[in-house]
């Protein structure tokens, strides 16, 4: 296909019980940090986004929502399967950003650099996708806050080893701050900025 013909392609079959479907999962997993999720949906994105992170885009994205891409997924088709899918508009300004798509293997960039919201509005912050690629196999990493009973474990592979010093500092501008949904393959994980992630003690 050509890029024109991929921007055209790859929605929803069906557009609102697959975005409610995805919303009530993004949902529960908000709630409850460290619970995954799982997400079966008929999109193709063009690459290099997948197609978990393409659901997510068509469920959160419209044309009141400016997002912001990294380099290779601004330089692909994908501009245009937003705007025609979702109506939503690119924006090279993080600042401006209600979500940020970052694929698999791409540099997660500094937190700081997205919308932070306001102490009056903390809802007017960004909220980042981030593709990584597994749950399991990394270093350890201890969860708790809100949501959580007592504590959840995970071992995400393909964040930075300076992660947690970097959400640790997010979580300093409270209620201000990003949040963070992980996707590994068709699986969910969901980081909301009241979340303390700790490297967890040998």
């Amino acid at each position: 296909m050509t890029l024109d013909t991929l921007a055209f392609a790859g929605g929803f079959e069906e557009p609102v019980f697959e975005a409610q479907a995805v919303f009530r999962t993004l949902m529960d997993c908000m709630a409850r940090p460290g619970t995954i999720g799982d997400v079966a949906a008929s999109v193709l994105p063009p690459a290099p986004l997948n197609a978990t992170a393409g659901a997510v885009a068509l469920t959160l994205c419209d044309h009141d929502t400016a997002v912001w891409l990294t380099p290779a997924l601004a330089n692909s088709a994908l501009l245009g399967w937003l705007a025609f899918n979702a109506g939503a508009t690119v924006t090279e300004e993080r600042q401006d950003a209600r979500f940020a798509f970052i694929e698999k293997g791409a540099m997660l960039p500094n937190l700081c650099l997205f919308a932070q919201g306001t102490q009056e509005y903390p809802d007017r912050s960004t909220t980042l996708v981030v593709e990584i690629d597994a749950f399991e196999g990394g270093r350890p990493l201890t969860l708790k806050g809100p949501g959580i009973r007592t504590e959840e474990e995970i071992a995400p592979v393909g964040l930075p080893d300076m992660f947690p010093h970097f959400w640790s500092e997010n979580r300093q501008k409270f209620p201000r701050g990003v949040d963070l949904i992980l996707i590994a393959g068709t699986k969910i994980l969901c980081l909301p900025r009241t979340t303390v992630v700790s490297v967890k003690e040998a």
